[in-house]
């Protein structure tokens, strides 16, 4: 239960870290792509074995996770094209209702046990998670646009589903910091050549604070998924359990942390939202 606790402690982190990108006007696509190089290099320092980086190809596992690495950039985008169009709030609540993909996933692919309270608990996650999110402005949206948030729903929804693949194929403890290296390399990677693209038109220049502040954001998402992968490879917990609590848990702390930290608004909504996550971990932990 500590790496699923550490894992939510980092993840709500990450959202700390993007709220301090506005105040320290840092831009936010060019520190990203710093993010995944630092998590990556992160993830090399972590490996206690010998690796020999032209024998990475021939592992089992390498192809799907660079096709990992690639959906992380391409969601990351989509994300941001989403909260710039519609708002935050419909974002996040289709960034963290995906938690339903890889759960039903872990139900129905791994046969994974799910008494009535845990199915309940789900439920009221979803529900949770939407309450938490909504804010008080009202957004009018157009048929047309609801494509960016249900590619962002389908998105997230892979990507965990993803990581909980690929973690099931055999994958050793000691294996998770090769393989969060090789991920957030591929991102990175994905991300550089977008941006080069960009560069065509308009001259890149970097800037020292656009590259420490995604220096500090990969660190703590390194150990965001370093935790995860923990957590998901404990005997004790189905994914099913891990990904309701660490979706739902993140919300919740994440929200807790932006009224202490950023004094931010909190609806009655948004307390109906935080009480449902309490019952619903409450229910998926102990039943």
């Amino acid at each position: 239960m500590i790496y699923l606790l550490l894992c939510v402690l980092f993840s709500s982190s990450l959202f700390v870290i993007f709220k301090l990108f506005t105040r320290y006007r840092i831009q936010t696509s060019y520190a990203i792509i710093v993010n995944y190089f630092t998590a990556s290099f992160v993830g090399f320092l972590f490996i206690e074995r010998e690796i020999n980086i032209s024998e990475l190809p021939q592992k089992p596992r390498f192809f799907g996770t660079l096709a990992l690495g690639a959906l992380f950039i391409v969601v990351f985008n989509i994300t941001a094209k989403t909260s710039q169009d519609l708002g935050v709030s419909v974002a996040s609540v289709a960034s963290k209702m995906s938690l339903v993909i890889p759960v039903l996933v872990g139900l129905i692919l791994y046969k994974e046990d799910a008494s009535p309270f845990k199915i309940i608990g789900i439920i009221l996650a979803l529900a949770a998670v939407y309450f938490a999110s909504i804010k008080d402005r009202t957004i009018t949206v157009k048929v047309e646009t609801l494509v960016l948030p249900i590619l962002l729903f389908i998105g997230s929804g892979f990507v965990d589903t993803g990581i909980k693949f690929l973690q099931t194929k055999q994958m050793q403890v000691i294996d998770f910091p090769l393989f969060s290296m090789t991920v957030f390399g591929a991102a990175g990677t994905v991300g550089l050549l977008f941006i080069a693209l960009k560069s065509i038109k308009k001259p890149l220049k970097l800037n020292f604070r656009n590259v420490l502040g995604g220096m500090i954001l990969g660190s703590f998402n390194y150990f965001t998924i370093h935790f995860l992968l923990k957590a998901l490879k404990h005997e004790g917990l189905n994914s099913s359990t891990v990904f309701t609590i660490s979706n739902v848990a993140t919300v919740l702390l994440s929200t807790l942390l932006g009224i202490f930290i950023f004094k931010e608004h909190i609806s009655r909504k948004n307390w109906l939202g935080i009480g449902l996550a309490v019952i619903s971990i409450v229910l998926v932990v102990l039943f």
